[in-house]
């Protein structure tokens, strides 16, 4: 990097109210140029991992955000050699336009962040973690306050009810989580799709769909509205 030249930087897109905090935080920190996006989508039907938002969602957030996306296409089920291949091959592609940073939007979970260190350690990426040991509470203070968006599209059927599928991500919802249930999910206890937020040009209006289930978590599927 050139002394006095801002980082190229991609930053992970989950789709999620996390990931989009991570992404406005960067873009406004003088010390990087965020030139894209990068995420992981099921070979199957396009769509984003456990946030299961479909590629027109995707589509619609890209277009509000204005930055190109790296996709890492996976088989359901994934082996984990192909998982982690895959996401090396597209580390290569980034250092190859010149992007030397990623970013992720992981809050506290140690061994999720070690994982993603080992996983590009030969790499040459340098990895940025902006939201990292962030009191939960505050920071879904701070999201709102800030004008972030979202709608709850997953839950873990154990400790939420299907019912709060498709409910505003905001004080009412913090206000009504269970004892013990983590403010931004940060234990997997429910998912967003983010529809506005200081990185994207224009708000989205998303139409829910059917609900999904499996043993462990249910889904209500999201289209734009037209």
């Amino acid at each position: 990097m050139v002394d006095g030249a801002k980082q190229k930087l991609a930053v992970a897109w989950s789709s999620g109210k996390d990931s989009a905090w991570a992404l406005t935080k960067l873009l406004r920190d003088e010390r990087y140029e965020v030139v894209a996006l990068l995420t992981t989508l099921s070979e199957e039907d396009g769509s984003i991992g456990i946030h299961g938002t479909s590629r027109d969602v995707l589509h619609a957030q890209l277009a509000a955000i204005g930055l190109p996306l790296y996709e890492v296409s996976l088989p359901w089920p994934c082996p984990n050699e192909v998982y982690e291949q895959r996401l090396r091959d597209c580390a290569y592609l980034l250092m190859t336009n010149d992007i030397t940073a990623l970013a992720f939007g992981d809050l506290h979970l140690a061994d999720v962040r070690q994982y993603r260190e080992e996983l590009f350690a030969d790499s040459g990426l340098e990895l940025l973690f902006p939201l990292w040991q962030r009191s939960t509470r505050e920071l879904a203070g701070e999201m709102l306050a800030g004008g972030l968006q979202a709608v709850v599209c997953c839950v873990q059927h154990a400790l939420l009810p299907a019912s709060l599928l498709g409910r505003p991500y905001d004080a009412d919802f913090l206000a009504e989580l269970p004892e013990g249930v983590d403010p931004c999910g940060e234990n997997g206890e429910f998912h967003t799709i983010v529809t506005a937020a200081p990185c994207m040009s224009v708000s989205l209006d998303l139409l829910p769909g059917e609900i999904r289930r499996d043993e462990l978590h249910s889904w209500l599927e999201f289209q734009p509205a037209e």
